[in-house]
């Protein structure tokens, strides 16, 4: 047994919607009265994880046995250690046998987190994987004060099954939340201080509700009054619909962004991947998206090293970066995830050989964000201010294309400015304000 805790810390790991996790399972604690703490300091650490990068699960295992090393080093204590997300729902109860901690807690049931610190408290086994996704909406609190972006999850799970791809196994199949409770949590977010919204879901372009798709979605957000920006990811060619396109030209608060994951530019590597694009399909819907809205900004994510990945299916991934010109994008070295087809798969590839392709993909990416960032300069646009820099009155906040910028103003976190672009460095950008904050 172990005194109810007082104070508690969440630390996140991963992707955008563990973040928007982590945020819920942090005022689920402020709700029953928690007070937030230094990670060294709380009486509760709860450890919101990702199953998706390489030994995911070992670093789980090592942050456990660093923060007890941590909190007997400053205050001798022992804090009460939940492990929720993804590697909790993968390993469940191997995790309370191994590393001996308190609470595992899988990502569609952590709206139970209170119950399971209780059980903890007085000594009792606190694991929950069951995953009812409309259940855990259902019963978390109303939101509090909000940044300025804020993220709002409207679907989850996935069911394409892609080879290497665990998600399907730790957040379950495809779920949309319905139209009016997202409807109702994004007024919220916006009274709570919300400019921004962007819209969360493994496949959040499956999002429906009956004969209603994620346009129709987002045309109703877009009526909401003091909400300035819409934004949404991750998208999966399969599920980018023409009424979603034709969005990105007439919803002016859509903001001209758009992460498509291709994964690789070679059709063999694709079909073993189990991806239901091909490479040119994937070219004409770009094409299509770029027709509706010409300066939008393109991002994709990027495999190497996939099982049996060749040379020269390598050399086609390198060509359909040529050919897209990604504004960002993520690239990653496969890597096998227990219980994937891919894991079992033949000809795996050497890690020197992924390294190498990976520098080499990254490169041409580098190169390519440069590029369109150095387009941006000279232009004019607005930027929600999120927060503050490192200098004197220096702000930093997002263009509409999702490029970093800084500026000097006085304005303050959550308005937006007019500025004029005038100096593009690789990864942000510097401005200068033109007019005053709006309201």
């Amino acid at each position: 047994m172990k005194p109810a805790p007082k104070t508690f810390a969440v630390k996140s790991f991963g992707c955008q919607m563990n973040m928007y996790d982590g945020d819920r399972m942090a005022e689920l604690m402020l709700a029953q009265g928690l007070t937030p703490a230094e990670t060294a300091d709380a009486d509760l650490i709860v450890l919101n994880t990702c199953h998706i990068r390489e030994k995911a699960t070992e670093k789980v295992y090592s942050d456990i046995g660093r923060l007890r090393k941590d909190a007997r080093k400053k205050h001798g204590g022992s804090p009460m250690i939940a492990v929720a997300g993804c590697v909790a729902q993968a390993e469940g109860a191997e995790i309370v046998t191994r590393a001996k901690v308190d609470i595992v807690v899988g990502p569609q049931a952590y709206h139970n987190l209170p119950d399971l610190v209780a059980r903890a408290a007085r000594g009792e086994s606190a694991l929950d994987t069951d995953m009812p996704v409309e259940t855990k909406f259902g019963a978390l609190p109303a939101r509090r004060r909000v940044p300025p972006s804020a993220f709002l999850t409207v679907q989850e799970g996935c069911d394409k099954f892609c080879t290497y791809c665990v998600v399907p196994y730790t957040r379950g199949a495809e779920v949309s939340r319905g139209w009016q409770q997202i409807v109702d949590e994004a007024k919220a977010l916006v009274d709570a201080g919300a400019r921004e919204l962007t819209l969360l879901g493994q496949n959040v372009n499956a999002w429906t509700d009956g004969p209603r798709g994620l346009h129709h979605l987002i045309a109703e957000l877009d009526r909401i009054d003091g909400l300035a920006r819409i934004r949404y990811t991750t998208s999966h060619p399969n599920d980018m619909t023409q009424g979603l396109i034709d969005a990105h030209r007439d919803i002016e608060k859509l903001m001209p962004f758009l992460h498509l994951p291709v994964q690789s530019g070679s059709n063999r590597i694709l079909k073993s991947m189990n991806r239901s694009h091909s490479r040119d399909s994937y070219l004409r819907l770009l094409e299509r998206v770029v027709a509706a809205r010409p300066d939008i900004a393109l991002s994709g994510d990027f495999i190497v090293g996939f099982p049996g990945e060749t040379e020269a299916d390598f050399r086609d991934t390198l060509s359909l970066v040529d050919e897209i010109g990604c504004a960002q994008a993520f690239s990653f070295k496969y890597s096998p995830r227990p219980g994937t087809p891919a894991a079992q798969m033949d000809d795996q590839i050497a890690p020197e050989e992924m390294d190498e392709r990976l520098q080499r993909l990254q490169a041409a990416l580098n190169r390519d964000q440069a590029a369109f960032n150095a387009n941006t300069l000279g232009r004019r646009c607005q930027v929600l201010i999120e927060r503050k820099g490192k200098l004197p009155g220096q702000m930093l906040g997002k263009s509409p294309w999702l490029q970093s910028i800084h500026l000097l103003t006085d304005a303050g976190i959550g308005d937006l400015v007019e500025v004029d672009i005038v100096r593009a460095d690789p990864n942000s950008l510097s401005g200068v304000e033109r007019i005053s904050a709006a309201a």
